[in-house]
């Protein structure tokens, strides 16, 4: 199995730590954010492959020079107004990758292994979707809704809804079987979204089966500069 993680952002709502430093690699308990990540499954990933714009690669790869199994893509995006979206670079990494994927977003951090959601996803032979509940109404209407039926399988998978029609908020981690993720550009070619990452996953399951791993813990996005302090003081006391 490989691993994709998304990193090509441009984190404008934490300028000015951001602005000439990427978000995946700021320090968070004595490492970078991206470490927490690898570290926790790098005996389950053959590869991890970081995609990453042209503004921040070279620093990338200096990280990548110290750590085992990373390659790192560069979209050779410049800025914000320029960089292709989730999807696309998804779809970069995976035009490179001849197996099943982990996808992940670089700039969350999580209190629970993702080695459970990696089980199920092995278990349930589909490709799935981790989520958490969520029911915060104004929260559900900016992020994914899905609901499952008893055997997790997905019923119903919308983006940003107006009026959900569950409770199950989805995170940018999923998990792809070869042949599915292989489907990006037929998904593009169809209307999907191209920005949010969960837009393809969400496409997706209205052509296949899909399952959902609900999460044993709490993810924390890093969105601007207050919820990386309030990150790093969890996460300080984490690593004591």
């Amino acid at each position: 199995m490989k691993c994709i993680i998304i990193a090509a952002g441009y984190a404008t709502r934490l300028y000015p730590l951001t602005e000439n430093f990427p978000k995946p690699l700021l320090e968070v308990g004595g490492k970078p954010i991206l470490d927490w990540l690898i570290q926790d499954i790098e005996d389950q990933i053959e590869e991890f492959i970081v995609v990453t714009n042209h503004k921040f690669s070279h620093i990338f790869e200096k990280w990548a020079a110290e750590e085992k199994n990373v390659r790192i893509i560069d979209d050779m995006t410049e800025s914000n107004e320029t960089r292709l979206g989730a999807v696309r670079d998804i779809q970069l990494a995976a035009k490179e990758i001849d197996d099943d994927v982990l996808v992940m977003a670089g700039d969350n951090l999580l209190d629970f292994s993702l080695k459970g959601f990696i089980d199920f996803s092995k278990q349930k032979k589909t490709s799935c979707v981790m989520c958490h509940e969520e029911n915060d109404l104004k929260k559900k209407q900016k992020t994914a809704i899905i609901t499952i039926d008893e055997n997790k399988r997905i019923l119903t998978y919308e983006e940003k809804p107006k009026e959900p029609k569950g409770n199950l908020a989805v995170p940018p981690f999923y998990f792809y079987r070869n042949e599915d993720i292989k489907r990006i550009e037929e998904a593009l070619k169809d209307g999907c979204g191209y920005d949010a990452p969960g837009s393809f996953a969400a496409w997706l399951s209205h052509k296949i089966d899909m399952h959902a791993w609900i999460m044993e813990g709490k993810r924390y996005d890093i969105g601007d500069i207050a919820s990386y302090e309030n990150v790093k003081k969890l996460f300080e006391e984490k690593s004591i």
